[in-house]
């Protein structure tokens, strides 16, 4: 099944050239606006079915649970020493920026407070996941898409296999799976390097970070920061896989495809970012 977009040719449709002169410029503006409706809520649409078909290929446990595995490693494992490495800098950066921005009279543990907060309800999920879109989203991206350009989904087709069930399931529920669990590693991380890079290289005592960690902690501080990555590692998983499966004009679709996918990914995780700040940030208070 094709979800991708093209424009239905209407053969006795009249062409704008064919009307007088000065109604050109209105029938030319008011196609576009059609078109851009149309393709819109074509695009809306076919994202529904791609949603509908990618639920019922769950059904088909057999040609899931192999691959789920497998792609469990590729997008969790391999992406271990990346999130670790970026998780690393932004906490040990978060803590020495925040020092030195304290003026007198402030007190130290400040600097542990501001650091659990920065890392584990913002930039611990949100990084990872633009991180991750970057490394794993456009690898799906290119994997997919070159098997549609090489007809080899089609092949998939032909031999009675589903190729949602054996293609985009498995990289869905493993995304959704282990977001969440890089997101737990780069927040600890996170915050170690932010006690380490403060007690080695600033004033700060051990006490007073840790003092500050403590500070007006609440667990659902933790569950806020595994919803994000929840969410995102669903973003990636699907527009990703869309792009791909939808590719089609040989290498030059893919790379666009490629392109297309890691922006519209990107986009998507700054917007549920934003929504679940909205929706939950009044329930972070402890």
């Amino acid at each position: 099944m094709s979800y991708s977009y093209r424009y239905p040719h209407t053969p006795d449709s009249r062409t704008t050239e064919t009307f007088p002169v000065m109604q050109r410029a209105s029938i030319r503006f008011f196609r576009r606006v059609t078109n851009f409706w149309r393709g819109l809520f074509f695009n809306i649409g076919a994202r529904g079915y791609y949603i509908r078909d990618t639920v019922r290929g769950m059904r088909e446990f057999d040609t899931v649970a192999h691959e789920t595995i497998r792609q469990m490693r590729v997008i969790g494992v391999d992406s271990v020493p990346l999130t670790v490495i970026v998780a690393a800098f932004i906490g040990g950066v978060m803590a020495l920026q925040t020092r030195y921005q304290l003026f007198a009279g402030v007190e130290l543990s400040l600097v542990g407070l501001a650091t659990r907060q920065v890392v584990i309800l913002e930039l611990g999920p949100l990084i990872t996941g633009l991180v991750l879109t970057g490394r794993v989203g456009a690898r799906m991206t290119a994997e997919i898409g070159t098997m549609r350009v090489t007809e080899q989904i089609d092949a998939l087709e032909t031999l009675a296999y589903d190729p949602l069930a054996f293609l985009v399931v498995p990289r869905l529920l493993a995304a959704t799976m282990m977001l969440p669990v890089l997101t737990v590693l780069a927040d600890a991380v996170g915050v170690y390097m932010g006690y380490f890079v403060a007690v080695t290289f600033t004033d700060i005592t051990r006490q007073d970070f840790i003092e500050g960690v403590r500070l007006a902690f609440g667990t659902f501080q933790v569950v806020y920061s595994l919803m994000k990555a929840t969410l995102f590692g669903m973003a990636i998983a699907f527009v990703c896989t869309y792009e791909g499966y939808i590719t089609s004009a040989g290498a030059e679709g893919v790379g666009r495809s490629t392109a297309r996918a890691v922006v519209i990914t990107s986009v998507a995780i700054l917007v549920l970012d934003a929504v679940t700040a909205f929706l939950f940030a009044p329930f972070l208070q402890s």
